[in-house]
């Protein structure tokens, strides 16, 4: 039997992980808090460096624009070979590239020579999630595994509120080439998951069969549209493209937003994103649990549904305590709603294609995450409408898409990874 298939057991849920289990959990975990990091941080800089090299902030939003639209191509190509030669390699990698291409940007004499670091790095990080997301899921028991996708995917939150805490707090002393420099940092963990790190055995013993009967997936990636699987991957392409929507119509610009046209200091802006952040963790492990119980689709639909009524909360008052507050609201709700964006996708999809399907699905979604920064730009800055009416139109209305797309996808509710290709049907 697998390592991932949970037995009924008096055992609490936390000891029933094996060591290695535990190791491949971690090496997931931190790939992904400090891909966090070095994305995030461009968030709290875009103004800055628009002042320096003299550019208008569109262009600026621009770059983040780019470094998520290659984040397909990364995940793609990291899926691929996730699923061909292991986990593991394809983890290692990804670290090493994007720590390499934010440390590089650092030294940016131009914007030209930013944009192209910036955008290389987007290679990195979508190469990361669905190495990592497979390897965490498949080592970690079926009984919680939706509670530490939770912890996994809301840990994106603890690396945004590090570099929430980098920049009110260092900023005025290393400015926003020393921020971009810190990124080196996370090419450390890379020592520590090759001489740790085992590849699950649901993969390995997969990986036997498909090779003894000669029955590989040498395509995985058009294997999920094929017509008995096509329904399952189109609601999941809507579901994850309306989730990066939501994501960065909250938070691609609500930093330039506060110190723009609220005229906050850094520590100020620093503090509702870290709290924020601190909170989309904990409401990630809680819907998590909720997920576990009652299933995938209602953790992810019921705060979505009430993060639409949050969101004017903290855009239509200029009063700092309240946009704080709600703001922080937001984070359990509309910040929470990809908890179970590891677990959930990966068992909707087979073992052969698991990371390739994976990581292709949530990664075109950053496609359309990409466009949501420059619209908005446009609309506050060459529209006269401020950033406010911009950011809270497109936060519910990629909501409503949300709740609309998971209405419509399969329940997995902690389906077993299984071997056999097949489609996952709703278990209502």
């Amino acid at each position: 039997m697998s390592a991932s298939v949970a037995s009924p057991s008096s055992v609490p849920w936390w000891k029933e992980p094996t060591k290695d289990q535990w190791y491949a959990y971690v090496a997931a975990w931190l790939g992904w808090t400090l891909d966090a990091f070095d994305f995030t941080i461009f968030l709290l800089i875009m103004l800055p460096i628009s002042k320096e090299f003299g550019v208008p902030l569109t262009e600026v939003t621009f770059v983040f624009t780019i470094t998520l639209w290659l984040r397909l191509l990364g995940a793609t190509g990291s899926g691929w070979l996730a699923d061909r030669m292991g986990r593991k390699k394809p983890l290692m990698i990804s670290i090493l590239w994007y720590s390499i291409c934010n440390f590089i940007a650092g030294f940016s004499p131009t914007f030209a020579f930013l944009f192209i670091f910036r955008a290389l790095l987007g290679i990195g990080m979508g190469a990361e999630w669905p190495a990592g997301a497979a390897l965490a899921m498949e080592s970690w028991p079926a009984r919680s595994r939706g509670f530490m996708s939770g912890f996994l995917q809301g840990s994106w939150g603890i690396g945004f509120a590090l570099s929430s805490l980098a920049y009110g707090f260092l900023y005025d002393s290393i400015g926003w080439r020393g921020l971009l420099w810190i990124g080196i940092l996370p090419a450390l963990t890379v020592v520590w998951i090759r001489f740790y790190v085992k590849e699950p055995p649901v993969w390995a013993e997969n990986k036997q069969k498909q090779t003894a009967e000669q029955q590989e997936v040498k395509l995985p990636l058009f294997t999920i549209f094929k017509p008995k699987y096509l329904f399952n991957t189109l609601t999941g392409i809507v579901w994850m493209a309306a989730s990066f929507c939501v994501y960065y119509s909250i938070y691609a610009l609500f930093s330039t937003y506060l110190q723009k046209e609220m005229q906050w200091t850094p520590l100020m802006v620093a503090t509702p994103l870290f709290w924020a952040n601190i909170v989309v963790l904990l409401g990630s492990v809680i819907w998590g649990a909720v997920s576990d119980r009652y299933g995938r689709r209602a953790a992810i639909a019921t705060p979505a549904i009430i993060a639409i009524f949050v969101t004017p909360l903290y855009l239509y008052t200029q009063n700092p305590t309240i946009v704080i507050l709600a703001f922080i609201l937001q984070g359990m709700l509309g910040g929470s709603i990809y908890g179970q964006n590891p677990s959930y996708l990966t068992e909707r999809f087979p073992t052969e294609v698991r990371a390739t399907a994976a990581g292709f699905v949530y990664h075109q979604g950053a496609i359309w995450g990409g466009l949501i920064a420059p619209l908005i730009s446009y609309f506050a800055v060459e529209r006269g409408m401020g950033f406010a009416m911009p950011m809270m139109i497109s936060t519910i209305a990629s909501l409503v898409v949300v709740v609309i797309s998971i209405a419509l996808s399969p329940e997995t509710r902690g389906k077993q990874f299984t071997a056999d290709i097949e489609v996952f049907k709703a278990a209502d």
